[in-house]
């Protein structure tokens, strides 16, 4: 197994070691000075822009209005580009290429997590905060890093991953109501923390009414695979359908297994959903096969971002050529899929359509839905025109008869 990174800096003329933990996947960094309520926001600043980690030995409140502080100058900064640039420019600029914008945007994005994830907490080993006005986050950071273990002793994370991780606990206390599971209280799903939201609900009713394939002879209800499940909704979904019979849910992230399982057991439908860990299908055929892969294929940057980014289109491709084995003869797959990287120039139609021919699947039919959420109108967002022009789409695909009809 490899050894578990740890974080070295010195105190009071000792060295000191502690535990690292990083959501986002970042190495320990290697310069750490101590701070509290006398660094100066511009101090911090600078230091974070050049490296050096900050570990706090001051109040914890006030570590908070050095992070505010911090965000604000980072995002000043563009703002101030964007002015000097308009100001120097003799001619009007060209139109910015979408997929440039996007990569930019990422960038920018990346840098500001790493810049924000400079101001380093101490944990106990319980997961107790040693700071002043600490709030008593011990059962956020269990559900983030699971439980207390005796053997881990003191450990160092970021600010920022806190604020993440009480934010998430919140989250899965309050829950995500979903109109497409029926009326209120039994319509909630609960996102574990690093399961991605079911926020964008236009997909999920898409696959609440979607009409169902053609019954085999002699069925009476289907069988249907849920690909990636996450927090377990669609399964939940189709389970509430009529004439579906058994769902069957998969994942490869612990996390999303353990959240999944808990969503269908507080849904009532436990009984008819069996979650299964595995990339990708499960054994045997179904009906109904739906997949909701991420729709930008892009790298991620942190265990999170895979339910949005899909390097090389990994899981949309791999879905796509596996489907047809996995289709009983009447059987329908549902891509859930947004046409997001199309605007965004990262993907055309004419690959998505050019994929799903070479797997040996034709189109049947394709539901749209307009996305409603506040980023389509927010003109401060580098990528409003193309979350403006944005659909979703439940894609219908059938496998292609073999030549002769046999």
């Amino acid at each position: 197994m490899t050894p578990a990174p740890t974080l070295h800096w010195t105190e009071s003329g000792q060295a000191c070691i502690a535990l690292w933990r990083s959501e986002r996947g970042a190495t320990p960094p290697k310069r750490v000075v101590l701070a509290d309520d006398t660094v100066t926001a511009d101090a911090a600043y600078h230091l974070a822009c050049e490296g050096t980690a900050l570990l706090w030995r001051g109040d914890f409140q006030n570590a908070r209005q050095l992070l505010q502080a911090l965000a604000r100058r980072i995002d000043k900064t563009p703002a101030r580009k964007k002015r000097s640039q308009n100001k120097a420019a003799t001619s009007p600029a060209p139109a910015a290429v979408p997929a440039d914008a996007f990569h930019q945007h990422r960038q920018a994005q990346a840098q500001r997590a790493r810049v924000l994830g400079m101001v380093l907490l101490p944990f106990n080993a319980d997961y107790s905060i040693p700071l002043r006005r600490a709030p008593d986050a011990r059962l956020a950071c269990a559900q983030a890093w699971g439980a207390v273990v005796d053997t881990a002793g003191d450990s160092v994370a970021s600010l920022r991953d806190l604020l993440g991780m009480t934010s998430a606990h919140e989250w899965r206390k309050k829950g995500v109501e979903i109109a497409a599971l029926g009326d209120a209280p039994n319509n909630r799903i609960y996102p574990h923390y690093g399961v991605f939201s079911p926020v964008r609900g236009e997909y999920v009713g898409l696959v609440a009414t979607a009409p169902l394939p053609k019954a085999e002879p002699g069925q009476t209800d289907r069988v249907a695979f849920d690909i990636g499940t996450g927090t377990g909704v669609l399964a939940a979904v189709l389970a509430r359908r009529q004439n579906i019979g058994q769902v069957v849910a998969t994942d490869q992230d612990p996390r999303a297994l353990a959240c999944a399982r808990a969503n269908l057991d507080q849904l009532g439908v436990a009984q008819q959903v069996e979650v299964l860990e595995a990339d990708l299908f499960p054994p045997g055929r179904a009906s109904i096969v739906v997949c909701n892969p991420p729709w930008l294929p892009a790298r991620p940057s942190s265990p999170i971002e895979h339910a949005v980014y899909d390097e090389g289109s990994r899981m949309l491709l791999g879905f796509l050529a596996g489907l047809a084995e996995h289709l009983t003869p009447h059987g329908e797959g549902w891509l859930i899929l947004s046409d997001f990287a199309e605007h965004l120039g990262l993907r055309t139609r004419a690959e998505l359509l050019g994929a799903i021919e070479q797997a040996g699947l034709r189109v049947a039919g394709k539901m749209d839905a307009k996305p409603v959420h506040s980023k389509a109108s927010d003109t401060s967002d580098p990528l409003q025109t193309a979350r403006a022009a944005e659909v979703t789409s439940l894609w219908r695909l059938t496998a292609r008869p073999l030549e002769g009809g046999h």
